[in-house]
Protein backbone atom coordinates (compact mmCIF):
# COMPACT_ATOMS: atom_id res chain seq x y z
CA UNK A 1 0.00 0.00 0.00
CA UNK A 2 1.21 3.49 -0.88
CA UNK A 3 0.35 6.61 1.10
CA UNK A 4 0.59 10.38 0.93
CA UNK A 5 0.78 12.89 3.78
CA UNK A 6 -0.62 16.41 3.83
CA UNK A 7 0.60 18.77 6.57
CA UNK A 8 -1.91 21.56 7.07
CA UNK A 9 -1.09 25.06 8.32
CA UNK A 10 0.03 28.34 6.83
CA UNK A 11 2.67 28.60 9.58
CA UNK A 12 4.43 25.59 8.02
CA UNK A 13 5.00 27.66 4.89
CA UNK A 14 7.15 30.15 6.81
CA UNK A 15 10.80 29.84 7.89
CA UNK A 16 9.79 29.72 11.57
CA UNK A 17 8.01 26.34 11.62
CA UNK A 18 8.99 22.93 10.26
CA UNK A 19 6.74 19.95 9.62
CA UNK A 20 8.11 17.13 11.77
CA UNK A 21 4.91 15.09 11.93
CA UNK A 22 5.43 13.68 8.44
CA UNK A 23 8.82 12.28 9.46
CA UNK A 24 7.27 10.45 12.39
CA UNK A 25 4.34 9.20 10.30
CA UNK A 26 6.66 7.98 7.55
CA UNK A 27 8.68 5.97 10.03
CA UNK A 28 5.62 4.34 11.55
CA UNK A 29 4.08 3.61 8.16
CA UNK A 30 7.31 2.07 6.88
CA UNK A 31 7.38 -0.22 9.91
CA UNK A 32 4.12 -1.84 8.77
CA UNK A 33 5.10 -1.96 5.11
CA UNK A 34 3.41 1.20 3.83
CA UNK A 35 5.46 3.26 1.38
CA UNK A 36 5.05 7.05 1.57
CA UNK A 37 5.21 8.24 -2.04
CA UNK A 38 4.30 11.88 -1.56
CA UNK A 39 4.24 14.68 1.01
CA UNK A 40 2.96 18.24 0.78
CA UNK A 41 2.35 21.27 2.97
CA UNK A 42 -0.89 23.15 2.35
CA UNK A 43 -1.84 26.47 3.91
CA UNK A 44 -5.11 27.23 5.67
CA UNK A 45 -7.11 27.65 2.49
CA UNK A 46 -10.28 25.58 1.92
CA UNK A 47 -10.14 25.58 -1.87
CA UNK A 48 -6.46 24.60 -2.08
CA UNK A 49 -6.81 21.91 0.56
CA UNK A 50 -9.93 20.51 -1.09
CA UNK A 51 -8.09 20.24 -4.40
CA UNK A 52 -5.08 18.66 -2.74
CA UNK A 53 -7.24 15.99 -1.08
CA UNK A 54 -9.13 15.25 -4.30
CA UNK A 55 -5.92 14.84 -6.29
CA UNK A 56 -4.16 12.71 -3.66
CA UNK A 57 -7.09 10.31 -3.47
CA UNK A 58 -6.77 9.57 -7.17
CA UNK A 59 -3.16 8.49 -6.62
CA UNK A 60 -3.05 6.54 -3.35
CA UNK A 61 -5.41 4.45 -1.21
CA UNK A 62 -4.18 5.99 2.05
CA UNK A 63 -4.11 9.71 2.79
CA UNK A 64 -3.14 11.18 6.14
CA UNK A 65 -3.68 14.82 7.07
CA UNK A 66 -2.16 16.51 10.12
CA UNK A 67 -3.34 19.82 11.52
CA UNK A 68 -6.26 22.14 10.94
CA UNK A 69 -8.65 20.45 13.41
CA UNK A 70 -8.81 23.28 15.93
CA UNK A 71 -11.87 25.45 16.69
CA UNK A 72 -10.92 28.65 14.83
CA UNK A 73 -11.93 29.89 11.40
CA UNK A 74 -8.55 29.02 9.88
CA UNK A 75 -8.92 25.36 10.91
CA UNK A 76 -10.35 24.19 7.60
CA UNK A 77 -9.36 20.51 7.39
CA UNK A 78 -12.78 19.08 8.33
CA UNK A 79 -14.60 21.29 5.84
CA UNK A 80 -12.15 20.69 2.99
CA UNK A 81 -12.10 16.92 3.39
CA UNK A 82 -15.88 16.90 3.59
CA UNK A 83 -16.15 18.70 0.24
CA UNK A 84 -13.44 16.55 -1.37
CA UNK A 85 -15.03 13.29 -0.19
CA UNK A 86 -18.63 14.43 -0.75
CA UNK A 87 -19.46 13.99 2.93
CA UNK A 88 -21.59 16.11 5.23
CA UNK A 89 -20.30 17.11 8.66
CA UNK A 90 -22.43 15.59 11.42
CA UNK A 91 -22.61 17.00 14.94
CA UNK A 92 -21.87 14.49 17.73
CA UNK A 93 -23.02 15.49 21.20
CA UNK A 94 -20.79 12.95 22.95
CA UNK A 95 -17.70 14.62 21.49
CA UNK A 96 -18.85 18.03 22.70
CA UNK A 97 -19.53 16.56 26.15
CA UNK A 98 -15.97 15.21 26.27
CA UNK A 99 -14.56 18.60 25.25
CA UNK A 100 -16.62 20.34 27.96
CA UNK A 101 -15.39 17.85 30.58
CA UNK A 102 -11.81 18.59 29.59
CA UNK A 103 -12.33 22.33 30.05
CA UNK A 104 -13.99 21.78 33.44
CA UNK A 105 -11.04 19.65 34.57
CA UNK A 106 -8.82 22.71 34.05
CA UNK A 107 -11.38 25.06 35.65
CA UNK A 108 -11.86 26.91 32.39
CA UNK A 109 -15.05 27.81 30.53
CA UNK A 110 -15.41 26.35 27.03
CA UNK A 111 -15.69 28.90 24.25
CA UNK A 112 -18.63 28.49 21.92
CA UNK A 113 -16.34 28.06 18.91
CA UNK A 114 -15.13 24.74 20.33
CA UNK A 115 -18.44 23.26 19.14
CA UNK A 116 -16.86 23.11 15.68
CA UNK A 117 -14.62 20.31 16.90
CA UNK A 118 -17.63 18.09 17.58
CA UNK A 119 -18.47 17.76 13.86
CA UNK A 120 -17.44 14.50 12.20
CA UNK A 121 -17.50 13.51 8.55
CA UNK A 122 -20.52 11.45 7.65
CA UNK A 123 -19.56 7.77 7.94
CA UNK A 124 -16.27 8.48 9.70
CA UNK A 125 -15.11 7.21 13.08
CA UNK A 126 -14.05 9.80 15.64
CA UNK A 127 -10.64 9.13 17.17
CA UNK A 128 -10.50 10.17 20.83
CA UNK A 129 -7.84 12.66 21.88
CA UNK A 130 -6.74 12.37 25.51
CA UNK A 131 -4.12 15.13 25.07
CA UNK A 132 -6.26 17.90 23.59
CA UNK A 133 -9.69 18.98 22.39
CA UNK A 134 -9.42 18.04 18.71
CA UNK A 135 -10.58 14.48 17.95
CA UNK A 136 -9.11 12.75 14.94
CA UNK A 137 -11.17 11.03 12.26
CA UNK A 138 -10.93 7.80 10.29
CA UNK A 139 -12.87 7.67 7.02
CA UNK A 140 -12.92 4.50 4.93
CA UNK A 141 -14.75 4.34 1.59
CA UNK A 142 -14.43 2.76 -1.83
CA UNK A 143 -11.44 5.00 -2.69
CA UNK A 144 -9.45 4.03 0.38
CA UNK A 145 -8.77 5.52 3.80
CA UNK A 146 -8.44 9.15 4.90
CA UNK A 147 -7.09 9.88 8.37
CA UNK A 148 -7.41 13.30 10.01
CA UNK A 149 -4.98 13.93 12.87
CA UNK A 150 -4.37 16.96 15.13
CA UNK A 151 -1.26 19.05 14.43
CA UNK A 152 0.52 19.17 17.82
CA UNK A 153 2.97 16.23 17.93
CA UNK A 154 2.07 15.56 21.57
CA UNK A 155 -1.48 14.83 20.41
CA UNK A 156 -0.78 13.28 17.01
CA UNK A 157 1.72 10.63 18.10
CA UNK A 158 -0.29 8.89 20.84
CA UNK A 159 -3.45 9.06 18.74
CA UNK A 160 -1.76 7.52 15.73
CA UNK A 161 -0.20 4.70 17.73
CA UNK A 162 -3.28 3.94 19.81
CA UNK A 163 -6.07 4.48 17.28
CA UNK A 164 -4.62 4.28 13.77
CA UNK A 165 -1.91 1.63 13.71
CA UNK A 166 -4.23 -1.17 14.90
CA UNK A 167 -6.76 -0.24 12.22
CA UNK A 168 -4.08 0.02 9.52
CA UNK A 169 -2.68 -3.40 10.36
CA UNK A 170 -6.10 -4.84 9.54
CA UNK A 171 -6.23 -3.28 6.06
CA UNK A 172 -2.58 -3.12 4.97
CA UNK A 173 -1.38 -6.11 2.94
CA UNK A 174 1.43 -7.98 4.74
CA UNK A 175 4.69 -6.42 3.66
CA UNK A 176 7.83 -5.43 5.48
CA UNK A 177 10.41 -2.75 4.75
CA UNK A 178 14.01 -3.06 5.92
CA UNK A 179 16.41 -0.14 5.46
CA UNK A 180 20.18 -0.37 5.65
CA UNK A 181 22.06 2.92 5.69
CA UNK A 182 25.70 2.83 4.64
CA UNK A 183 27.59 6.01 5.46
CA UNK A 184 30.72 6.76 3.46
CA UNK A 185 33.55 9.21 4.13
CA UNK A 186 36.25 10.54 1.86
CA UNK A 187 34.46 10.26 -1.50
CA UNK A 188 32.58 12.64 -3.78
CA UNK A 189 29.00 11.75 -4.63
CA UNK A 190 29.72 11.34 -8.35
CA UNK A 191 32.75 9.12 -7.68
CA UNK A 192 30.73 6.97 -5.31
CA UNK A 193 27.83 6.53 -7.71
CA UNK A 194 30.12 5.69 -10.61
CA UNK A 195 31.70 3.02 -8.44
CA UNK A 196 28.61 1.33 -7.01
CA UNK A 197 25.96 1.89 -9.70
CA UNK A 198 26.98 -1.31 -11.55
CA UNK A 199 25.97 -3.13 -8.36
CA UNK A 200 22.70 -1.54 -7.31
CA UNK A 201 21.25 -0.94 -10.79
CA UNK A 202 20.93 -4.71 -11.23
CA UNK A 203 18.21 -4.73 -8.60
CA UNK A 204 14.70 -3.27 -8.45
CA UNK A 205 14.43 -4.52 -4.86
CA UNK A 206 16.03 -3.01 -2.82
CA UNK A 207 15.57 0.57 -3.95
CA UNK A 208 18.82 2.54 -3.64
CA UNK A 209 19.01 6.24 -2.81
CA UNK A 210 22.22 8.28 -2.45
CA UNK A 211 22.15 11.33 -0.18
CA UNK A 212 25.11 13.70 -0.06
CA UNK A 213 26.28 16.14 2.61
CA UNK A 214 29.64 17.89 3.03
CA UNK A 215 32.22 15.16 3.49
CA UNK A 216 29.58 12.52 4.12
CA UNK A 217 27.47 10.36 1.80
CA UNK A 218 24.63 8.05 2.75
CA UNK A 219 23.58 5.05 0.68
CA UNK A 220 20.03 4.04 1.63
CA UNK A 221 18.96 0.51 0.66
CA UNK A 222 15.20 -0.05 1.16
CA UNK A 223 14.16 -3.67 0.68
CA UNK A 224 10.67 -5.16 0.64
CA UNK A 225 9.49 -8.63 1.56
CA UNK A 226 6.55 -10.65 2.83
CA UNK A 227 8.39 -10.95 6.17
CA UNK A 228 11.06 -9.01 8.00
CA UNK A 229 13.70 -11.75 7.52
CA UNK A 230 12.91 -11.96 3.80
CA UNK A 231 13.28 -8.20 3.35
CA UNK A 232 16.52 -8.20 5.36
CA UNK A 233 18.05 -10.92 3.17
CA UNK A 234 17.32 -8.80 0.09
CA UNK A 235 18.88 -5.69 1.64
CA UNK A 236 21.92 -7.58 2.91
CA UNK A 237 22.66 -9.08 -0.51
CA UNK A 238 23.24 -5.67 -2.05
CA UNK A 239 24.77 -3.96 0.98
CA UNK A 240 27.46 -6.62 1.34
CA UNK A 241 28.50 -6.18 -2.29
CA UNK A 242 28.72 -2.40 -1.88
CA UNK A 243 30.68 -2.70 1.35
CA UNK A 244 33.12 -5.14 -0.22
CA UNK A 245 33.71 -2.73 -3.10
CA UNK A 246 34.14 0.41 -0.97
CA UNK A 247 36.18 -1.17 1.83
CA UNK A 248 37.06 1.04 4.78
CA UNK A 249 35.40 4.08 3.21
CA UNK A 250 32.17 2.72 4.74
CA UNK A 251 32.26 3.73 8.38
CA UNK A 252 28.86 2.37 9.45
CA UNK A 253 25.95 0.31 8.16
CA UNK A 254 23.60 1.42 10.95
CA UNK A 255 23.21 5.08 10.01
CA UNK A 256 25.30 6.37 12.93
CA UNK A 257 27.15 9.66 12.71
CA UNK A 258 30.91 9.65 12.30
CA UNK A 259 31.37 11.15 15.78
CA UNK A 260 29.37 8.25 17.25
CA UNK A 261 31.49 5.69 15.41
CA UNK A 262 34.74 7.35 16.47
CA UNK A 263 33.52 7.58 20.05
CA UNK A 264 32.76 3.86 20.18
CA UNK A 265 36.18 3.05 18.76
CA UNK A 266 37.96 5.27 21.26
CA UNK A 267 36.03 3.79 24.17
CA UNK A 268 36.55 0.20 23.01
CA UNK A 269 40.32 0.76 22.85
CA UNK A 270 40.53 2.69 26.10
CA UNK A 271 41.97 5.61 24.12
CA UNK A 272 41.60 9.32 24.88
CA UNK A 273 41.51 12.39 22.67
CA UNK A 274 42.55 16.04 22.89
CA UNK A 275 42.05 18.77 20.27
CA UNK A 276 43.65 21.98 19.07
CA UNK A 277 41.33 23.89 16.74
CA UNK A 278 41.80 27.06 14.77
CA UNK A 279 39.54 27.55 11.74
CA UNK A 280 36.86 25.20 13.08
CA UNK A 281 36.51 27.30 16.24
CA UNK A 282 35.41 24.45 18.52
CA UNK A 283 33.08 22.77 16.00
CA UNK A 284 35.02 19.51 16.18
CA UNK A 285 34.82 19.48 19.98
CA UNK A 286 31.10 20.23 19.78
CA UNK A 287 30.49 17.26 17.49
CA UNK A 288 32.49 14.92 19.70
CA UNK A 289 30.79 16.05 22.92
CA UNK A 290 27.33 15.83 21.37
CA UNK A 291 27.62 12.06 21.87
CA UNK A 292 26.42 10.93 25.31
CA UNK A 293 29.24 9.44 27.36
CA UNK A 294 31.99 11.25 25.44
CA UNK A 295 33.66 12.23 28.75
CA UNK A 296 35.01 8.68 28.83
CA UNK A 297 37.41 9.45 25.99
CA UNK A 298 37.43 13.19 25.29
CA UNK A 299 39.75 15.06 27.65
CA UNK A 300 39.42 18.59 26.25
CA UNK A 301 40.87 21.00 23.78
CA UNK A 302 42.10 24.45 22.84
CA UNK A 303 40.59 26.92 20.39
CA UNK A 304 43.66 28.88 19.33
CA UNK A 305 42.36 31.35 16.79
CA UNK A 306 45.30 33.74 16.74
CA UNK A 307 49.03 33.23 16.34
CA UNK A 308 49.55 34.57 19.84
CA UNK A 309 47.22 31.94 21.29
CA UNK A 310 48.99 29.21 19.34
CA UNK A 311 52.29 30.34 20.78
CA UNK A 312 51.24 31.00 24.38
CA UNK A 313 48.86 28.11 24.94
CA UNK A 314 50.33 25.39 22.73
CA UNK A 315 53.93 26.46 22.33
CA UNK A 316 53.89 26.63 18.53
CA UNK A 317 57.26 28.12 17.68
CA UNK A 318 57.66 31.65 16.42
CA UNK A 319 59.94 30.34 13.67
CA UNK A 320 57.17 28.03 12.39
CA UNK A 321 54.58 30.79 12.32
CA UNK A 322 56.94 33.26 10.68
CA UNK A 323 58.38 30.84 8.17
CA UNK A 324 55.33 28.77 7.23
CA UNK A 325 52.33 30.57 8.68
CA UNK A 326 49.55 29.36 10.97
CA UNK A 327 47.93 27.61 8.01
CA UNK A 328 50.61 25.05 7.32
CA UNK A 329 51.50 21.42 7.84
CA UNK A 330 54.23 22.48 10.24
CA UNK A 331 51.87 24.47 12.46
CA UNK A 332 49.25 21.70 12.43
CA UNK A 333 51.85 19.15 13.50
CA UNK A 334 53.08 21.25 16.43
CA UNK A 335 49.50 21.97 17.53
CA UNK A 336 48.48 18.28 17.54
CA UNK A 337 51.59 17.17 19.37
CA UNK A 338 51.21 19.94 21.93
CA UNK A 339 47.54 19.12 22.58
CA UNK A 340 48.40 15.44 23.11
CA UNK A 341 51.31 16.26 25.38
CA UNK A 342 49.49 18.88 27.49
CA UNK A 343 46.34 16.76 27.96
CA UNK A 344 48.15 13.47 28.38
CA UNK A 345 45.88 11.90 25.78
CA UNK A 346 46.38 8.91 23.51
CA UNK A 347 45.65 10.99 20.42
CA UNK A 348 46.05 14.68 19.68
CA UNK A 349 44.29 16.28 16.71
CA UNK A 350 44.76 19.73 15.22
CA UNK A 351 42.83 21.64 12.55
CA UNK A 352 44.11 24.87 11.03
CA UNK A 353 43.03 26.52 7.81
CA UNK A 354 41.29 29.36 6.01
CA UNK A 355 37.51 29.16 6.37
CA UNK A 356 37.05 32.40 4.48
CA UNK A 357 35.56 34.30 2.90
CA UNK A 358 38.83 36.26 2.79
CA UNK A 359 42.37 35.05 2.19
CA UNK A 360 44.73 34.36 5.08
CA UNK A 361 46.91 37.46 5.21
CA UNK A 362 49.10 36.23 8.06
CA UNK A 363 50.35 33.29 6.12
CA UNK A 364 54.09 33.71 6.64
CA UNK A 365 56.44 32.61 3.91
CA UNK A 366 54.83 31.88 0.58
CA UNK A 367 52.21 34.64 0.66
CA UNK A 368 48.45 34.51 1.31
CA UNK A 369 46.72 31.12 1.53
CA UNK A 370 43.49 30.50 -0.39
CA UNK A 371 40.07 30.10 1.17
CA UNK A 372 39.32 26.44 1.85
CA UNK A 373 42.92 25.36 2.45
CA UNK A 374 42.98 23.21 5.59
CA UNK A 375 45.63 21.16 7.37
CA UNK A 376 44.66 18.39 9.79
CA UNK A 377 47.17 16.60 11.99
CA UNK A 378 46.70 13.43 14.05
CA UNK A 379 49.42 12.63 16.59
CA UNK A 380 49.90 9.53 18.73
CA UNK A 381 52.82 7.55 20.13
CA UNK A 382 53.68 6.28 16.64
CA UNK A 383 54.15 9.76 15.23
CA UNK A 384 52.16 12.50 13.55
CA UNK A 385 50.28 12.37 10.25
CA UNK A 386 49.32 15.62 8.48
CA UNK A 387 46.85 15.91 5.62
CA UNK A 388 46.29 18.91 3.36
CA UNK A 389 42.93 19.53 1.70
CA UNK A 390 41.47 22.28 -0.47
CA UNK A 391 37.78 22.40 0.32
CA UNK A 392 35.21 24.26 -1.77
CA UNK A 393 32.18 26.21 -0.67
CA UNK A 394 31.19 28.88 1.81
CA UNK A 395 32.55 29.30 5.33
CA UNK A 396 30.31 26.89 7.25
CA UNK A 397 30.62 24.21 4.58
CA UNK A 398 34.42 24.41 4.75
CA UNK A 399 34.38 24.17 8.53
CA UNK A 400 32.02 21.20 8.47
CA UNK A 401 34.09 19.37 5.86
CA UNK A 402 37.20 19.96 7.96
CA UNK A 403 35.61 18.40 11.04
CA UNK A 404 34.34 15.46 9.00
CA UNK A 405 37.79 14.80 7.61
CA UNK A 406 39.36 15.12 11.07
CA UNK A 407 36.96 12.54 12.48
CA UNK A 408 37.65 10.21 9.57
CA UNK A 409 41.41 10.52 10.11
CA UNK A 410 40.93 9.60 13.77
CA UNK A 411 38.86 6.60 12.71
CA UNK A 412 41.48 5.41 10.26
CA UNK A 413 44.24 5.97 12.81
CA UNK A 414 42.40 3.74 15.28
CA UNK A 415 42.28 0.94 12.68
CA UNK A 416 46.07 0.68 12.60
Amino acid sequence: MNAEILAIGSELLTPERVDTNSLYLTQKLNEIGVEVVGKAVVGDDRARLTAAVEQARTRVPLLILSGGLGPTEDDVTRDAVGVACRRELVFQQEILDAIERRFRAFNRPMAEINRRQAYVLEGAEALPNDRGTAPGQWLADEAGVVILLPGPPSELKPMFERECLPRLRQVVPPRYIVTIILRVAGMAESDLDQRISPIYTRYQNPVTTILAAPGDIQVHLRAYGASEPEARVVAEEVSRQIEADLGDRVYTRCGESLEEVVGKMLEARGATLALAESCTGGMLAERITSVPGSSKYFLGGWVTYTNRAKQQWLGVSEQTLAGHGAVSAEAAREMAQAARRAAGSTIGVAVTGVAGPTLDTGAGAGGPKPTGLVYIAVADKEGCEVKERQFLGERERIRLQATQMALDLIRRRLFT
